[in-house]
C-alpha cells in the first residue's frame, strides 16, 4: 500500500508541474500577444484616407517611405496608395532621390518613376523648394520620410519648404508620422540664426528629440516658415509608441546610415564632415568608424582604405589608409559624444588643416571650434549649451505628442 501510495502521489506531482508548466507558457503567450504593436502613420490608411479620396495628391518619399501589409510584408506607400484608386500626380524626392541611392549632396534631377510612370521632382540642388508650377495641379500633398532627429540631417529641412510651398499656394499638408530612432535625448549646441543653411534650418540643437510630425507641428506653431505663414497641417501620429520606445528601421534612411549603430552614432560623428577626419564614407561601416591617414598609428590602431560605392563616388581619402577606431561595437549613446573629436583634434599634426569652412555650418555657431582649438574640456563645452538647451526644451514641450 505504501509503494501505491507513493507511486500515485509521484504522479500527481508530476501532473501538476506540467500543468502549472502549461499555464506559465499560457501566460506568456498571452503577454506576448496583447502587447500593442506599432503602427507608423503610414500604416494607418483608415485613418487617413478619407482625407486622399477625391483629390490630386503628390507625395513626398523615399526609399523609407514602406508600410506593412497584411501578409506582413513591406510595399511602398505610392505602390499601396495607388492599389486604394486614389489619384497620385506626381512624387517629390528628397536628398538621395527617390530610390535613396544618390551621394550626400549629390544633385539629383527630376525623371519619370520606371515602375508607376509618376513624374518625379526632385527637392535636391538648384529644386530645395516645389515651384508654383510644379503644385498648380496638386489639392493635397501627403509627406512620408523617415528621419533620425538629427539638426544636419536635410530631410527636416525638405520639411520646412513643403510646408512653405503648400502654405503659400492654399494646399494642405498631411504627415505621416515615423519613429525618430534618436528620440530618446536632446543636446548639443543649438543653431545661431547667422550659420543658418540647408543642414540647419532653425534654431534648434543638432539633436532635438522629436519625430517628424511633431518636428512639422513646431514649424508650423513657431511661425518659422517665409513671413509667418502657416501651413494647413494634419498628422496621422504613430500607434503604440513612447519615447522609450527602440525602433529598428526597416530599410536605410539614406546610404550612408545602413543600420542602428550608424544612425546612433551619427550626432557625434557628422562633426568630422567638418574636418579633415573621415566618418568612413566609402566603406561598409560608414559613420561607425572614423579615421586619417594623419593621425598617429602608435594610438590609432584601427586602419581602413576608403574606396568610391553606393552613396559615396568620392570619399575623403580614397584609396589612402586610414588610422582611427572602430566603434562597430559602441554601446548605445543618450548623449553626444566629443571625446573622439577632442581626441582627433589634440592628436592631428597640422591643427590649422583639422578644421574646414563647413564645420562651424555643421555646428551652427563659431563657438564649438574655437573651444576645441583653446582646449575646452568636453564638460565645459556641454556647459556652455545648457541654457538654450533649456529654453528649445520648452518651446519643444508644446508639440510633443508622445511620452
Amino acid at each position: 500500500m505504501f509503494k501505491n501510495t507513493f507511486f500515485f502521489l509521484l504522479l500527481m506531482g508530476i501532473l501538476s508541474g506540467c500543468q502549472s508548466k502549461a499555464q506559465v507558457n499560457s501566460t506568456n503567450v498571452k503577454e506576448v500577444q496583447s502587447q500593442p504593436v506599432l503602427q507608423t502613420g503610414a500604416e494607418q490608411i483608415e485613418s487617413y484616407i478619407k482625407l486622399l479620396n477625391d483629390k490630386r495628391i503628390g507625395i513626398v518619399a523615399n526609399q523609407s517611405s514602406i508600410l506593412k501589409n497584411s501578409n506582413d510584408k513591406f510595399t511602398h506607400l505610392v505602390d499601396t496608395l495607388l492599389a486604394h484608386d486614389l489619384n497620385i500626380v506626381k512624387v517629390f524626392s528628397p536628398e538621395h532621390g527617390f530610390r535613396g541611392t544618390a551621394d550626400a549632396g549629390e544633385r539629383v534631377n527630376s525623371s519619370i518613376d520606371t515602375k508607376t510612370g509618376l513624374p518625379l521632382i526632385s527637392l535636391y540642388g538648384a529644386n530645395k523648394k516645389p515651384h508654383d508650377t510644379q503644385l498648380k495641379d496638386i489639392d493635397l500633398m501627403v509627406f512620408d520620410i523617415q528621419d533620425v532627429g538629427v539638426r544636419f540631417y536635410t530631410y527636416i529641412s525638405t520639411l520646412h519648404y513643403i510646408m512653405e510651398a503648400c502654405a503659400q499656394n492654399n494646399i494642405p499638408v498631411v504627415v505621416l508620422d515615423r519613429p525618430n530612432p534618436n528620440i530618446h535625448y536632446v543636446d548639443g549646441p543649438v543653431l545661431e540664426r547667422q550659420y543658418e543653411s540647408f543642414v540647419g534650418m532653425h534654431e534648434v540643437p543638432v539633436v532635438y528629440g522629436m519625430s517628424i510630425g511633431e518636428y512639422a507641428k513646431m514649424i508650423n506653431g513657431e511661425q518659422w516658415l517665409a513671413g509667418g505663414i502657416q501651413c494647413e497641417l494634419t498628422v496621422i501620429p504613430i500607434k503604440n509608441y513612447t519615447r522609450q520606445t527602440i525602433y529598428d528601421l526597416p530599410v536605410k534612411p539614406s546610404p550612408n546610415l545602413p543600420n542602428a549603430t550608424a544612425v546612433n552614432l551619427y550626432p557625434s560623428l557628422c562633426f568630422f564632415e567638418g574636418t579633415s577626419i573621415s566618418c568612413g564614407r566609402g566603406t561598409d561601416t560608414p559613420f561607425q568608424i572614423f579615421g586619417a591617414p594623419e593621425l598617429p598609428e602608435d594610438q590609432y590602431t584601427f586602419s581602413f582604405i576608403p574606396q568610391p560605392n553606393i552613396g559615396a563616388k568620392h570619399p575623403k581619402h580614397n584609396g589612402e589608409t586610414c588610422h582611427g577606431i572602430d566603434l562597430t561595437q559602441h554601446e548605445r549613446l543618450d548623449e553626444i559624444n566629443l571625446s573622439w573629436l577632442l581626441n582627433a583634434y589634440n592628436n592631428y599634426p597640422d591643427k590649422v588643416g583639422f578644421f574646414t569652412n563647413y564645420f562651424n555650418t555643421l555646428a551652427g555657431n563659431g563657438a564649438l571650434q574655437e573651444q576645441i582649438k583653446l582646449g575646452y574640456s568636453e564638460e565645459d563645452i556641454r556647459k556652455t549649451w545648457e541654457p538654450d538647451l533649456e529654453k528649445f526644451k520648452k518651446i519643444r514641450e508644446k508639440y510633443l505628442l508622445y511620452r
